[in-house]
């Protein structure tokens, strides 16, 4: 069985959000439109890396009712590789309402992930992708929704000793969850400064402040955006580097993480210096927030 270069192992489920271009108090019922399409953040960056032409398989549950089902012939026809899926309950659901281009609220339904928890990573143990004797030896992104117990068991394991690690925290509430693998020699955590005050358990003025407080933990390397104002890729080794985003109109905001780590992982992956990558993970995350590139 062919390995795949790049596993994807966290949240797949439908995405229901809703968005209204106008200010939306406490109980408001407003007009706008709803929008239902596959996401969870596995599978959206697994989607943007195919996109750039980078073979990726899911790691993920996806339920056996036709929710489940509608879930894996849209990541086939994507050119993603669903072999490695566990398959059980029903499907999760994740829940949004936006506006004026920012998230008013969420609700991430994460029951069959939660109770499927071990048995994500059985592939990685059995052969099929690598075994404890043999770990995995590619890129591998791995997100927040992953029950904490599973996170923990595996950063204790040699399953992803040989990994590029790719951390993506999915929201401030679910980041400390990431903690067990932020030692990691090869992780690189991707993050915003909301979702860096979370795990050190103190605010930020800026990114640059958030990335130097996550070096000092241990972390390898680290990037921290924070939504218009200036990014901050931090590495241990390298020191820091900043940009600013590109000025856009924000019509969206589900995803935006998710499209810049998707984009800064593709563009290192083809050989990008990190002022490059950085670059292009912002024009991507840019395009999602201002709707040009809307699913």
């Amino acid at each position: 069985m062919s390995v795949p270069a790049i596993l994807c192992i966290g949240a797949v489920q439908w995405d229901l959000i809703g968005h209204t271009a106008d200010p939306m108090p406490a109980g408001a019922d407003l007009p706008g439109r709803v929008s239902r399409m596959p996401g969870g953040v596995a599978f959206n960056i697994a989607q943007a890396l195919a996109r750039e032409g980078l073979t990726v398989a899911l790691l993920a549950t996806v339920g056996t009712d036709a929710e489940g089902e509608g879930l894996v012939r849209a990541g086939m026809a994507l050119g993603l590789d669903m072999r490695f899926l566990h398959r059980g309950g029903a499907t999760d659901l994740y829940l949004a309402l936006e506006a004026e281009g920012a998230l008013v609220g969420a609700v991430a339904d994460a029951r069959a992930l939660e109770e499927a928890g071990e048995a994500v990573l059985e592939p990685l143990r059995d052969g099929r992708l690598a075994t404890e004797a043999l770990p995995f030896a590619g890129t591998a992104v791995i997100d927040g929704n992953l029950p904490e117990p599973v996170l923990s068991g595996l950063a204790a394991s040699a399953l992803l000793a040989r990994a590029d690690l790719r951390l993506a925290p999915a929201s401030p509430a679910k980041a400390p969850r990431l903690a067990p693998l932020l030692a990691h020699p090869c992780a690189v955590l991707h993050l915003n400064r909301a979702e860096a005050a979370a795990i050190c358990g103190a605010d930020f003025p800026t990114s640059l402040a958030a990335a130097e407080s996550l070096l000092a933990r241990g972390v390898a390397r680290v990037l921290v955006t924070d939504g218009a104002l200036p990014a901050t890729d931090g590495c241990a080794r390298r020191g820091l580097l900043q940009a600013c985003p590109p000025a856009v109109s924000c019509r969206r905001a589900t995803g935006a993480g998710d499209a810049f780590l998707a984009a800064h992982l593709a563009a290192e992956h083809r050989g990008a210096g990190r002022e490059a990558a950085l670059a292009a993970a912002l024009a991507a995350a840019a395009a999602l927030v201002s709707g040009d590139d809307i699913s």
